[in-house]
């Protein structure tokens, strides 16, 4: 009889304490490992959004100062003049020589 009146005591004044403090201690690291999260993911969510823009900007700017608009003209004029002559080839049947050579630059070089 003693030790099932030491077992409980011991349940009660000592395990019971235990298991509760335990719980509320999971439960409190829980809700402020979710906080945490979100307070991370909201950060996260910011630079990126911030990379985007600043990528955009980038881009942005390369194109309006890497490439000179001689540059793309001259790139458009070669293009046309390639696709004039695949077509005159194709119309012609296919012949090779039908047409003169004619060097892809206006100077004869080679870029």
């Amino acid at each position: 009889m003693q030790e099932s009146i030491d077992l409980a005591w011991w349940i009660t004044a000592v395990e019971l304490p235990v298991m509760g403090g335990l719980f509320w201690l999971i439960a409190r690291l829980r809700r402020d490992a979710e906080t945490a999260l979100e307070t991370l993911r909201g950060r996260a969510e910011t630079a990126q959004a911030q990379v985007r823009e600043s990528l955009a900007a980038y881009k942005l700017e390369v194109a309006k100062t890497y490439v000179s608009v001689a540059t793309l003209k001259d790139v458009e004029r070669r293009l046309t003049d390639h696709l004039l002559r695949i077509e005159a080839k194709v119309e012609n049947g296919g012949a090779p020589f039908a047409q003169p050579y004619a060097p892809p630059y206006g100077d004869g070089g080679r870029r």
